[in-house]
């Protein structure tokens, strides 16, 4: 009992101490810093791939604490890489300037600067990912990937905005490089950029390498629009004209919704890479993507994801401009709350598909076929939505930082992307329904996004300000049919009905399902035995209350044979598609660890794949939202 309480009285000390720890971090003010910070990353050592950083901060005497980002834009959770800081080191005049971590935050480290001292030199390394069980690879032998909030520590007790910073980087000699920074000269291969805020440094990022292409995509604009294209071979950077042409139709179709643009310029960094970490990343003034080394060299076989830059080039819009007040921040070590993302990824999810079609990225054909396997999701495939809604998925980028989930269509994981596009559907539908077709979710996007040309400082807002906007374009109670979808337990799936097509399912998988199982080397069963499995027979996802969960599936388990022969996607596909005559199940023999199992999935439906068709009575609305702006 004693040990007990010395235990309670022992913890009670620690979280007072932690707590008290944690108040002596000074409150973000929005004023002024005193100076300048120098800042060198050196990212030649590829070999190891190791940036090295150097910085000089101007201080004045007394306590300081010195912060690591840890809510990462974008991210819309606390994913700082504090784990890969190392080596730290903060001297002044020569001398060691002992450094402690705060107890109550990993991100925080505190120091006191002595009497005279008016700056310091931070020095430390940040060591980059050798795989991608360490995290995302940002650094290979032919290009890297600089992302500022992982080379940086700056002080506590301003806001971002009011830091400024004199940034450099030292790159491997003769490579290239993109950015949305100014260039302000170099010595060899160190370049110096002009002074900019911490806020907008970090929004920033650089790719660099030795095979790079530069594209203009708005030819003769007063506000240049450019595709920083590097990839693993040189041969790679070619662009036919269809491929040219569809993305500089992209920056037009942006431009006849919204009639103005938040940025000076823009710069696309897209690495086209087996290499390097996939990413897809939204900043003001530029995006960090990658794709496929056939990406341009393989047109016709590459479309799918080829929205992924219409995604991001639509968050300087919606995300970075127009940004839910929750999800601002004076600084990048405060808790965001992240309820805004169904406009802020929904939208951008909507617009993300809507200008791609619109630009020819990808043609309508194809479009549709997603457009259906969307709609099949959220009718079929997510029976999560029995316990869950939209808006509390919001949550999900803190609670599973996109972590493997065992059953994520029970769990659910960010469904405010797709689920949201389709919100955003019902809402355009309703639109038109309303104004007799004469206005859509085109004039919201303008009313809302497309203010204060050439204005690129953050403009947040609150669900209110979306329902006034809304009312603006068409009168209605906005609130309760936003509301009725965000937090009810609705099939979404009806907002193709509401845009004049139906879901049906047959036993033609359409090319959309065809390209998802060649890039994931898969075979889709999902809405039959209800399962998504590899190649080799490794089961990927098996659906809540599916067939084959009933039956005793598991996504831990691996598929060797179906009905006695070896298993491949053909046999079990003939399996499925035989028992749709049969009385007799499809037999699974399966192995779970080192046990081996023979499973019968009692399933006489056939093989379905989704599809739209339309519906006869009901206007036409989809074909509208996709068809190019003249």
């Amino acid at each position: 009992m004693r040990k007990t309480v010395f235990a309670i009285a022992a913890l009670s000390t620690m979280m007072t101490m932690a707590q008290s720890a944690q108040a002596d971090i000074p409150e973000p003010q929005d004023k002024a810093y005193h100076g300048t910070i120098k800042l060198n990353v050196d990212a030649t050592d590829l070999t190891h791939r190791v940036f090295r950083v150097q910085e000089t901060v101007p201080v004045q005497a007394g306590p300081m604490t010195l912060l690591y980002p840890a809510w990462i834009p974008g991210h819309h959770s606390p994913t700082g890489p504090i784990d890969k800081l190392a080596g730290l080191k903060i001297t002044a005049n020569g001398k060691v300037i002992e450094w402690e971590r705060d107890q109550g935050n990993v991100y925080a480290f505190n120091i006191n600067i002595p009497k005279g001292v008016k700056k310091i030199d931070v020095s430390f390394e940040y060591l980059s990912a050798q795989n991608s069980d360490q995290g995302r690879v940002v650094m290979t032998p032919e290009m890297l990937n600089l992302q500022w909030d992982t080379v940086a520590l700056y002080p506590a007790g301003y806001y971002t905005r009011q830091i400024q910073v004199e940034p450099s980087v030292t790159l491997p000699k003769n490579w290239k490089f993109a950015t949305a920074l100014e260039q302000d000269g170099h010595k060899g291969n160190t370049y110096k950029f002009d002074d900019i805020d911490f806020e907008n440094l970090v929004d920033s990022p650089m790719f660099a390498g030795i095979h790079y292409k530069k594209v203009d995509l708005d030819p003769g604009a007063d506000t240049p629009v450019f595709l920083n294209i590097f990839a693993d071979r040189e041969k790679d950077l070619e662009i036919s004209d269809e491929g040219l042409q569809a993305h500089r139709n992209l920056i037009q179709q942006a431009y006849k919704v919204y009639g103005a643009h938040h940025y000076d310029h823009y710069d696309f960094l897209l690495a086209l890479t087996d290499k390097l970490g996939g990413i897809g990343m939204e900043h003001h003034r530029s995006s960090e993507n990658s794709g496929k080394e056939n990406y341009f060299s393989e047109w016709d076989k590459s479309w799918l994801g080829r929205d992924l830059l219409a995604h991001e080039f639509n968050h300087s819009w919606d995300g970075k401009y127009r940004r839910p007040a929750g999800i601002w921040t004076p600084t990048y070590n405060q808790v965001k709350r992240d309820h805004g993302l169904w406009v802020y990824e929904g939208q951008t999810q909507y617009w993300g598909n809507v200008f791609a079609a619109r630009a020819g990225l990808i043609d309508q054909d194809k479009t549709m076929d997603m457009m259906a396997s969307l709609a099949a999701t959220y009718d079929r495939g997510r029976p999560g939505m029995q316990w869950r809604n939209i808006l509390d998925t919001t949550n999900d980028p803190t609670i599973a930082q996109r972590s493997p989930l065992p059953y994520r269509n029970y769990q659910m994981s960010e469904d405010y992307y797709r689920g949201g596009q389709l919100i955003w559907l019902a809402v355009d539908a309703k639109i038109r329904d309303l104004s007799g077709n004469k206005k859509s979710l085109d004039n919201f996007a303008k009313a809302f996004f497309g203010i204060n040309p050439g204005d690129w400082k953050v403009n947040t807002y609150e669900f209110e300000d979306v329902v006034n906007t809304l009312n603006q374009v068409q009168a209605y109670d906005w609130t309760t049919f936003l509301t009725s979808r965000l937090k009810g337990h609705v099939n979404l799936s009806d907002s193709m009905a509401d845009q004049g097509w139906k879901l049906i399912y047959n036993d033609q998988a359409s090319d959309a399902v065809k390209a998802i199982e060649g890039r994931y080397k898969s075979t889709d069963l999902l809405y039959s035995l209800g399962f998504m499995v590899s190649n080799k027979g490794t089961l990927r996802d098996v659906i809540w209350d599916s067939p084959a969960f009933n039956a005793g599936l598991a996504p831990s388990m691996t598929i060797l044979a179906v009905n006695g022969i070896e298993f491949d996607g053909e046999t079990i596909k003939d399996a499925v598609t035989a028992a749709k005559d049969s009385k007799a199940p499809i037999e699974l023999l399966v192995k779970n660890f080192n046990q081996y199992h023979t499973i019968k999935i009692d399933y006489h439906g056939g093989l379905q794949y989704p599809h739209l068709v339309r519906i006869k009575d009901k206007p036409d609305y989809l074909t509208q939202v996709l068809a190019t702006r003249k």
